[in-house]
């Protein structure tokens, strides 16, 4: 479901007062955007202040621990788990994979594990997790390789189990017709052939979204109305969209869309998971077993984190 802040259900604008711009933003660009959103949300800064705060991997939930924490990660893509880059599907090397989840008790950096932590989990705390696509309803789904279910069970699991708060942040060129038409048209087994690494689909229709439309609307009051997506140049899965407000709210949505501008692309991993997928005959069960053995070998010469 669509993420819904208090001052959404304010007095609407008088519609001849309404002003408008056009702006577009990259995915990076909108990756910030959002961040800035998610950050001052008040169950986020709630569960900052007393609670717990776990910010799982991803490459858009690495922006949001910079928000929040304040700081800049460095090799941002190392916080990655899946990827889908180059034009295939692959993962983190575990050698590569080396910023943790973010976990937060009270506001202070916690030494537990994300999934020790989710374990703990009550109303009010909060999970930070971003997705792979999402639909008009507001449903998201998550693309796992691991055949335990990965970071999209523990979501379910402090959610569902633990009745914290699943908070999603992701941009709208990941939208789809219909997340509940394809949930089960994915899974690691399924596949014949596979461009990439094989991965099953998991649903959610309970987690708080927050879109570039979302975050616009709370950082600043305008609504924002897609128009377009995509383009060419750097500017491939690029969203364009239409702010639309009374004069003052509107130049200050179209000040902060301008304050994200050029945000750099996330580039590539260093270091992949598993091997380019022709290379391996785009066989499902040989890409699956690379991840796994890398994943292995990885576990066998590094001390897990407590």
């Amino acid at each position: 479901m669509f993420y819904e802040h208090p001052s959404f259900r304010g007095e609407s604008p008088d519609p001849a007062k309404l002003e408008a711009a056009i702006v577009v933003l990259t995915p990076s660009e909108s990756k910030r955007l959002i961040a800035k959103a998610i950050a001052i949300l008040p169950e986020v800064k709630a569960a900052v202040a007393k609670g717990l705060l776990v910010i799982g991997w991803g490459t858009t939930t690495v922006y949001v621990a910079e928000e929040i924490l304040g700081r800049p990660i460095p090799n941002k893509i190392d916080f990655a788990s899946g990827v889908i880059s180059e034009g295939e599907l692959n993962a983190n090397h575990p050698a590569t994979k080396t910023i943790f989840p973010f976990v937060l008790q009270n506001g202070r950096p916690s030494e537990l594990h994300q999934r020790a932590a989710l374990r703990s989990f009550k109303p009010g705390d909060v999970f930070i997790k971003g997705a792979n696509a999402l639909d008009v309803n507001g449903d998201i789904a998550i693309l796992i390789a691991a055949e335990t279910g990965g970071s999209a069970y523990d979501a379910w699991y402090a959610t569902s189990i633990r009745s914290g708060l699943f908070i999603c942040p992701v941009g709208l060129e990941k939208l789809v017709p219909s997340v509940r038409d394809v949930a089960n048209k994915c899974g690691i087994y399924r596949f014949k052939y596979s461009i990439g690494v094989p991965v099953s689909l998991i649903t959610f229709s309970t987690a708080k979204v927050v879109t570039e439309i979302q975050a616009i609307q709370v950082l600043t009051g305008a609504h924002a109305y897609q128009v377009a997506s995509g383009g060419i140049a750097g500017s491939e899965g690029a969203v364009t969209l239409v702010l639309e407000a009374e004069a003052q709210v509107l130049d200050r949505a179209f000040e902060l869309v301008k304050s994200v501008k050029g945000e750099p692309p996330m580039p590539p991993p260093r270091q992949y998971g598993a091997p380019r997928a022709a290379s391996m005959g785009y066989d499902p069960n040989r890409l699956r077993e690379a991840v796994q053995q890398s994943d292995t070998a990885q576990k066998l010469t590094s001390q897990p984190r407590g």
